[in-house]
């Protein structure tokens, strides 16, 4: 036994990379998401419901702080007032985007000059980079807060389900798979995904809650008939 063995090292390397490759293949079933069913989307359904997939990708994720400023004499320095959490986020130098209640079309940008922690709460100070309104004394203002790049899929994609949020995977054109995941921040646009994704991976956002529509009505369906052939009358 032991002479078969020395006298054919090329079965030995073979057996090698067999189990090399098993054990490799076991790695990616393990990391890859798992899949549960799956509904199709005829291309007449997709045209009429203008069906749209986006790329879970890296990108910088965008929050929004908004809130309501009181504008000084000048007419270039607005003062506003963040409570917890949203106090920790301001910073020196975030951009601001401005406007009057009663005219969205008014936008002023400016940036934000000073912050001063006032007990749990901080009060902003924003410089304009224009002159604002004569007759305009408040302003909405939204404070643009970078968050980093994270992986992330647009909000519209994520659907809540009690506690647990699914997105749908376009496994090929016409065919998708939900796909449960776990969030991070949620931003203006965009929502970090933690787990569940993997960059490239293609995900519905327009048409979502249609696709998860039909694969629920499928599945019931199919439960359904599955009744019946346990039961038969």
């Amino acid at each position: 036994m032991q002479k078969n063995i020395k006298g054919t090292p090329s079965l030995i390397l073979l057996s090698a990379l067999t189990v090399s490759s098993v054990f490799a293949q076991n790695v990616r079933e393990h990391t890859r998401p798992t899949y549960t069913g799956g509904t199709t989307v005829s291309e007449s359904q997709a045209v009429d419901l203008t069906l749209t997939v986006s790329q879970a990708s890296i990108r910088p994720i965008q929050t929004w702080l908004r809130t309501a400023g009181a504008i000084d004499k000048t007419g270039k320095i607005l003062t506003a007032y963040l409570h917890a959490p949203d106090a920790k986020l301001a910073k020196v130098g975030q951009r601001v985007r401005a406007f009057p209640p009663d005219s969205k079309s008014s936008m002023f940008q400016a940036w934000i000059t000073r912050v001063v922690p006032q007990g749990g709460r901080v009060m902003v100070e924003s410089t304009l980079a224009a002159k604002g309104r004569g007759n305009s004394a408040h302003y909405v203002m939204e404070i643009v807060v970078e968050r980093g790049q994270f992986l992330s899929v647009p909000n519209e994609a994520i659907i809540e389900e009690g506690d647990k949020q699914i997105v749908y995977v376009q496994q090929h054109p016409g065919h998708y798979v939900p796909q449960e995941v776990r969030t991070g921040i949620q931003g203006e646009l965009y929502t970090q995904v933690l787990h569940g994704l993997t960059e490239g991976h293609e995900v519905v956002t327009i048409g979502s809650f249609f696709v998860d529509s039909e694969y629920k009505l499928k599945a019931s369906e199919q439960g359904a008939m599955s009744d019946d052939h346990q039961h038969p009358h």
